[in-house]
């Protein structure tokens, strides 16, 4: 089992992003996922930029994996999305059906993204078909729910599971951080740049209920799987994704690695640089928003 960076999902500064994945290179990930999944408006990077990130980061000795956009909307965005599938020195990661279809006309093998929302194992045999060697289940599936799947798997076919970060649940056309600001989307001032983790949403209550993420809704609470590692290698899942965040990734990668190798202090070390507190309850079935990470405290 191998760790993997996903695709930033949040919008920093260009010196910020190119800082991060300049650390990045030194992390003990095996895989770097790359580029804008989240919304267009976000082009402090162009493709040329990631893609320049892309061989550096393959210099560098890591698998580098181009990331499709979830929602496409316009036609510039449909240009981009062909220009990604037509490069032909990286692997892809498909997070829409449109995409799927691109890169299989095309040959290219990809990555199923979580948002293709693969429940079945009869859609992981017509992905299969279609080139795909590797997919990545829903955030919100459960193990259980996910061993079954497992045992239908198409041969050949990796399993990445999503295991730290803040949940990516859903996305929308309308611009949610741009709303609470009173702004139309197509005006957003790009204040997405002023929550670098997120804009959190609470209850009339005060309790932490949701992240806004420009048209992304993501969980209040940090998913955070580092205990659930013997069951997860029980399901062969060949590796742990790490949805990156703006401060301490670097020891938030060195936790998980430390606990793959077996160190038990590697759960506090993580718990201390966590930017909200640890959810786990999709994975036993349960409400997302449960934890039950005191019992490894």
């Amino acid at each position: 089992m191998n760790l993997s960076l996903g695709p930033l999902l949040y919008y920093w500064s260009r010196d910020d992003m190119l800082t991060f994945y300049a650390e990045a290179a030194n992390w003990p990930v095996a895989r770097v996922y790359l580029g804008e999944t989240v919304c267009s408006r976000r082009h402090l990077l162009r493709l040329s930029d990631w893609l320049a990130l892309a061989e550096q980061l393959a210099a560098a000795g890591k698998e580098v994996v181009l990331c499709s956009q979830t929602l496409i909307e316009s036609e510039s965005d449909l240009k981009t999305l062909r220009r990604i599938v037509g490069d032909g020195r990286f692997q892809v990661e498909a997070n829409e059906w449109g995409a799927v279809r691109l890169l299989s006309e095309a040959g290219v093998p990809f990555v199923a993204g979580h948002t293709l929302n693969v429940y079945n194992p009869d859609t992981l045999d017509v992905l299969a078909g279609l080139g795909a060697q590797r997919w990545l289940p829903p955030v919100e599936m459960s193990r259980d729910t996910l061993a079954s799947l497992l045992e239908r798997l198409p041969a050949g076919m990796e399993t990445e599971f999503f295991a730290y970060g803040r949940l990516p649940l859903a996305y929308s056309a309308r611009c949610f951080t741009a709303r609470h600001y009173n702004l139309p989307k197509d005006d957003c001032q790009f204040r997405c740049l002023d929550h670098p983790d997120g804009l959190l949403l609470s209850t009339r209550e005060g309790a932490p209920f949701l992240t806004l993420n420009g048209i992304q809704t993501q969980s209040a609470g940090v998913y955070n799987l580092i205990g659930e590692l013997n069951a997860l290698r029980e399901l062969d899942i060949a590796s742990l994704r790490l949805s990156p965040q703006s401060r301490h990734m670097g020891r938030v990668v060195d936790a998980f690695q430390a606990a793959l190798a077996g160190e038990p202090e590697a759960v506090s070390a993580l718990a201390r640089v966590m930017p909200g507190p640890a959810v786990d309850g999709y994975w036993h079935g349960r409400a997302g928003l449960e934890n039950s990470m005191e019992q490894y405290a």
